[in-house]
């Protein structure tokens, strides 16, 4: 069974990413409220390289990310993308990015608490990670509400708006995860 066959939340539904979802790919990672906080400005040729190697069916052992498209269930349209990368060790490192059409609607959280919930009970993941860019209180929010601590501070750990950027460094162990 695919990954999406266990992520399984109230409101959303996952895909693995095809490649038929680059142009919405495209516009999540320009969208300049979300951009701020990533690499976007990576040349056209590099976002399509991060896209086509997310592309390859994911299984447990795989050494590229697990990239889950998320849809309303309601109206099959996509609003983010979810997933995670094996660390080695027992880690899995999460990321997620949400159309800011959808921001604040708890989306985040329940996509999250899904996932960890995939790669600790499925996937025998022992600890999740999580890197933010320092000021990006909305990610934060929800990585502290489904139980992630702050381990600390990466200081000048990022280039970014042609500044060196802190992150913040967030983990999650399997115990802690109250479905864990």
């Amino acid at each position: 069974m695919q990954p999406a066959d266990y992520v399984t939340s109230a409101r959303i539904t996952y895909q693995q990413i095809n490649s038929d979802d680059w142009p919405f790919f495209v516009a999540l990672q320009r969208d300049p409220r979300i951009a701020c906080y990533l690499a976007s400005s990576h040349s056209d040729d590099a976002m399509r390289e991060a896209f086509e190697c997310r592309l390859p069916r994911w299984e447990p052992g795989s050494r590229h990310w697990l990239c889950l498209v998320m849809r309303e269930k309601t109206s099959g349209e996509p609003f983010g993308v979810t997933g995670f990368i094996d660390r080695g060790e027992g880690i899995a490192e999460v990321g997620y990015l949400l159309a800011t059409r959808v921001h604040g609607q708890g989306l985040g959280y329940e996509s999250l608490h899904a996932l960890c919930d995939y790669a600790f009970q499925v996937c025998g993941y022992r600890k999740l990670v999580a890197t933010v860019t320092v000021g990006n209180e909305p990610s934060k929010r929800v990585l502290e509400k489904a139980g992630f601590k702050i381990e600390g501070t990466l200081r000048e750990n990022y280039f970014l708006e042609g500044r060196w950027q802190d992150d913040w460094l967030f983990g999650l162990l399997a115990h802690e995860c109250a479905s864990g």
